[in-house]
C-alpha cells in the first residue's frame, strides 16, 4: 500500500488530497531522514504501540503531520506542521476535540516528552524516536541524513550542536514511555548515542 492508499484508509476518500499534499511533502528534495522512509517507520511503529494508546487513529492522523513542515533552516518546525494540521482537518468531518488533540499531539514532538499519563503522546513520541535505537549501520545512515539536511552548518559548529542534542536525550530518565518501546529501543539507543557523541568527539576522519 502507497503512502497516500494508506492515509485514504485511515482517513477516508473524501480526503485523498490531504494524502497527496501530505506525501508531497515528505518527498521534497532537501530531505535526507524528514521522508516517506521515516513517515513510513513512524506510522508502522505507531502500528506496532497502538495498543498503549487511548485513541490509535488521532496518534495516527499526528504522525503524518508531525514533520509535514520541515526547513532546517527553522527552529518552529513541529509548531508550523501543528499549525498545518489545524488547517487542514479542519475541512475533514474530524471533530473539533480530535482535530485539537491532533495539534497538540504534533506540538508534543518538539520536546519528545509526553506526561505519565499521555498515552497517545508516549506512543507518537516513541515512535518517532524509534530510529535512535535501531541497529548500527541503520542509525549511522540516520546520522549521516541528519547532517545531510544541515549541509549549510559548517561543520565545527554542526558538531557542538548535534552534541548538545544528543546530550540532553541521554540525560533524560527514559527515552522511550511505552513499555514495549522501553524495552526493544532503551539500551540501544542510548549505546548508539553515547557512540555518536564520542566520534562527534573525535573530529572529521581523514
Amino acid at each position: 500500500m502507497d503512502l497516500v492508499d494508506r492515509w485514504v484508509a485511515l482517513a477516508g476518500p473524501q480526503a485523498r488530497r490531504i494524502g497527496a499534499d501530505l506525501d508531497a511533502r515528505y518527498g521534497e528534495e532537501h530531505r535526507r531522514y524528514h521522508t516517506r522512509e521515516h513517515l513510513a517507520a513512524v506510522l508502522d511503529l505507531v502500528d506496532e504501540l497502538a495498543g498503549h494508546a487511548d485513541d490509535p487513529d488521532t496518534v495516527r492522523l499526528a504522525a503524518w503531520f508531525h514533520d509535514a513542515v520541515y526547513d532546517p533552516e527553522r527552529a518552529d518546525n513541529e509548531e508550523r506542521s501543528a499549525r498545518l494540521a489545524g488547517r487542514m482537518l479542519a475541512d475533514t468531518d474530524l471533530s473539533p476535540d480530535a482535530v485539537a488533540e491532533v495539534v497538540r499531539l504534533v506540538e508534543l514532538t518538539a520536546t519528545h516528552a509526553p506526561a505519565e499519563g499521555d498515552r497517545n503522546g508516549q506512543v507518537l513520541c516513541d515512535a518517532d524516536l524509534a530510529i535512535l535505537g535501531a541497529g548500527p549501520e541503520r542509525y549511522a545512515a540516520y546520522a549521516a541524513a541528519v547532517r545531510e539536511e544541515y549541509g549549510f552548518v559548517p561543520e565545527g559548529f554542526f558538531r557542538a550542536g548535534r552534541a548538545e542534542v544528543l546530550r540532553s536525550l541521554l540525560d533524560l530518565p527514559v527515552l522511550f514511555h511505552t513499555p514495549e518501546a522501553r524495552e526493544r529501543f532503551e539500551v540501544s539507543a542510548r549505546r548508539n548515542i553515547e557512540t555518536e557523541l564520542m566520534l562527534l568527539s573525535a573530529g572529521p576522519s581523514g
